[in-house]
């Protein structure tokens, strides 16, 4: 099993090159093989960076997708992609009003195609470290609508639902392995949306019991993971939104702890801690001691730099409740969840991966 004790989430700051040019194949200027060309080359030269830092599970900074979770879910059939969620109460500018439209289930849920193994296949040829791939959790085609954004006629039962869903993600997740993929990430924004109390009452408004949710997703999770090979390693990143350095929800991880840690089969959980709105680190409590927890301590959502010696304090801490050789380290979040990226530049991003790097160096003497 891999143990990384220095780890990132995933997504990082798109070179100039790639957004340029993702915006000019928009608009059709470019067609998609000149985008995927100027891609290779931005992922390349990324990847040789990262690397740079030190850092061991390498991903190709999800340069290919305008969003974490959207470009993955619209390439299963019976996925639509439509309108759009309320407007981001944490956002700092008009124009950061703007929100991801909402995804509904329209159709019988199937895998048609491989979605991320020609990514895959290509990062795999640019690193030298361990490849990483990213996806977004199951649970996220179901909890932003709940029932009523799955369509009745192709789902009158649910359970054909959550089967139908994760026969989708093990096909998706078994090519995968057959590419060489020996690190995945499931990316959950759902179970930390669960630790906020206005996302709670949100989802009982919707008709959903907002403490049998967590079970609900663990058992859908699970169904994906299970029988997956000894050598794949399993992480999921909790996250409570990311967009252009704002966020969607607040609250610790207490409501969902005890199921989290000890109902949700994976090998590794990446969690956000770098602020109060993440709770403090009690829930670790719960963490059993074959899994590993990747503190994410370090914000991708501010500039300003950490400084090493509180870095390594916070590790102390959290390890009055699970043991620190069961601890690594991490940002809390991608640096681009979505194409347009964090309010920070690429030397503020590559200076805190570089602080990821050594702070694991100084508590472990690894990354």
């Amino acid at each position: 099993m891999s143990n990384f004790r220095a780890d990132h989430v995933g997504s990082l700051l798109r070179t100039p090159e790639v957004k340029e040019n993702r915006l000019k194949w928009k608009k059709g200027e470019i067609s998609a093989e000149e985008l995927r060309a100027i891609e290779d080359a931005g992922i390349a030269e990324t990847v040789k960076h990262l690397e740079a830092t030190g850092m061991k599970a390498i991903t190709d900074g999800e340069f290919r997708r305008d969003y974490f979770h959207l470009d993955f879910l619209k390439e299963l059939a019976g996925v639509s992609v439509t309108g759009g969620i309320e407007a981001n109460p944490n956002a700092k500018a008009a124009e950061d009003g703007f929100t991801p439209p909402v995804l509904s289930v329209t159709g019988k849920l199937k895998h048609v195609k491989d979605i991320q193994v020609a990514d895959f296949n290509y990062l795999k040829t640019v690193v030298s470290q361990t490849p990483k791939v990213s996806i977004p959790s199951p649970t996220m085609i179901h909890f932003r609508g709940g029932r009523k954004s799955i369509d009745i006629n192709s789902y009158p039962d649910m359970d054909e639902f959550f089967a139908d869903l994760s026969a989708a993600y093990r096909e998706e997740i078994a090519h995968l392995y057959d590419a060489g993929l020996r690190y995945l990430q499931l990316d959950d924004t759902n179970l930390a949306y669960l630790c906020d109390p206005k996302m709670r009452a949100a989802a009982q408004a919707r008709g959903e019991d907002p403490n049998e949710l967590p079970r609900t997703y663990a058992a859908l999770i699970n169904s994906v993971i299970d029988n997956r090979p000894a050598d794949l390693t399993v992480g999921i990143h909790l996250c409570r939104g990311n967009y252009r350095s704002t966020w969607f929800a607040e609250g610790g991880y207490e409501p969902v702890a005890e199921i989290l840690f000890n109902s949700i089969n994976v090998d590794r959980y990446l969690l956000e801690y770098d602020d109060e709105r993440s709770g403090d680190f009690a829930p670790l409590r719960f963490v059993p001691n074959n899994k590993k927890v990747v503190l994410g301590i370090i914000s991708s959502k501010k500039r300003e730099l950490e400084n090493i010696d509180d870095l390594c304090k916070r590790i102390d801490e959290a390890a009055q409740y699970t043991p620190i050789e069961n601890l690594c380290v991490s940002p809390q979040c991608g640096f681009s969840s979505t194409h347009h990226g964090n309010d920070m530049s690429h030397d503020d991003q590559w200076r805190k991966l570089d602080l990821t790097v050594n702070t694991a160096l100084k508590v472990w003497g690894e990354a």
